[in-house]
């Protein structure tokens, strides 16, 4: 007779408490706890780096019918802090896995939960906001109650946090362009995903990944053609050096694309503020109106940040970088899901076009900057 799980227990920063069985490792893991709207793309989430200092949960209630395999994570390892599930699966059913869920979050240190009523967190998380929490498991689920709830008030908060450092390449990587060449980009990796890298290299650019402590000067070492920041976890507020480097970019007139965190680093230094969104957008299926086209995109989304800008009409960069404005909104709240210079080569968007485990309405994101950088390159010529 198999034996259960032993005894976890989630702990909210405001006192809320649910007890369930242990998922994956055992012991304590502290984080934002935040929740994840997709049905599907469970591995592709794991592995996101922009999911790095988070507890997620899954509000898809079945999660880990398809096992893990070698070919679908976005990066190197798992990234979440912690994870939350209903009903994890007992059986794994695909023929390209070789691995269970539960067998590689074992492997990677990851301390989850099952068992507990996740749609009820979600509608709290909703109500009250993404908060600390902890998952506390094996010996630690007998901890004293006030114990627990002590650990996760001291855990720090995700606002002010720079995490970038944690996520990011330690030496440049380089990937080939797949056909005609157009040149060399520079990729600041602030938490970048393996299908973004893909995509840009499917349009012809030499991808050269690079430390997210990169300068100015190193950037422009490669040669580069235009300038990508990628996806990432943390508060845009703590990353004035990524947004110092983005100025000098911007002040070459260097092409440039930014997502999500990208987005909202583009933002600051075109002298905007940003702000923390109530519970975030995160899942595989948020509609995003694209105000140059009119039509509306099912998006995949991973931020708890936003950019302040106003959304009808072109406005002044307060840093003077000529008019801007908001090229996408979210539809469900009015946030800002993109932004465009109008007198410099630049634009970015708040959500990943590349969408690996979800639609691919926004796929055509990298072929407008691979328009974009072509007729710079001619208007330089």
């Amino acid at each position: 007779m198999t034996s259960l799980p032993e005894p976890a227990v989630l702990v909210l920063e405001d006192g809320t408490r649910n007890t369930g069985r242990a998922y994956g490792a055992l012991g304590t893991t502290l984080g934002e706890v935040v929740f994840a709207t997709g049905m599907s793309g469970y591995q592709e989430t794991l592995t996101d780096p922009s999911y790095a200092g988070q507890i997620v949960l899954q509000t898809a209630p079945h999660i880990g019918n398809t096992g893990m395999n070698d070919e679908d994570p976005e990066s190197r390892r798992i990234w979440v802090a912690g994870y939350i599930v209903r009903d994890p699966s007992r059986v794994v059913s695909n023929w390209r896995a070789n691995a269970s869920l539960d067998e590689i979050l074992v492997q990677d240190g990851i301390v989850g939960i099952s068992g507990i009523d996740t749609r009820a967190i979600t509608r709290h998380i909703r109500s009250a906001g993404s908060m600390r929490g902890g998952v506390f498991s094996g010996e630690a689920a007998g901890l004293d109650a006030e114990e627990q709830l002590r650990l996760v008030r001291e855990a720090p908060e995700m606002a002010g946090q720079n995490l970038s450092a944690q996520v990011s390449v330690d030496v440049a990587t380089v990937t080939q362009a797949v056909g005609e060449k157009i040149g060399n980009l520079a990729v600041l990796d602030l938490g970048v995903k393996q299908a973004t890298i893909d995509n840009l290299a499917a349009r012809g650019f030499e991808v050269h990944v690079l430390p997210q402590s990169s300068s100015f000067a190193d950037i422009m070492a490669i040669d580069p053609v235009a300038a990508f920041y990628s996806n990432g976890p943390g508060d845009p507020s703590a990353s004035d050096g990524q947004v110092a480097v983005l100025r000098e970019v911007l002040d070459a007139k260097l092409p440039y694309f930014g997502i999500c965190f990208g987005n909202q680093l583009f933002g600051r230094a075109l002298g905007l503020g940003t702000y923390k969104l109530t519970f975030g957008h995160r899942g595989i299926n948020q509609p995003v109106l694209d105000k140059s086209t009119g039509k509306v995109e099912i998006t995949a989304h991973n931020h708890g940040f936003a950019v302040d800008a106003p959304l009808d009409g072109p406005f002044d960069s307060p840093h003077g970088y000529g008019a801007v404005e908001v090229s996408h909104i979210g539809l469900n709240d009015n946030v800002v899901e993109g932004l465009r210079a109008l007198d410099l080569p630049a634009f970015s968007v708040q959500y990943h076009p590349e969408a690996a485990a979800g639609p691919h309405d926004a796929n055509y994101l990298f072929d407008r900057f691979r328009d974009m950088v072509i007729a710079s390159k001619k208007d330089a010529q």
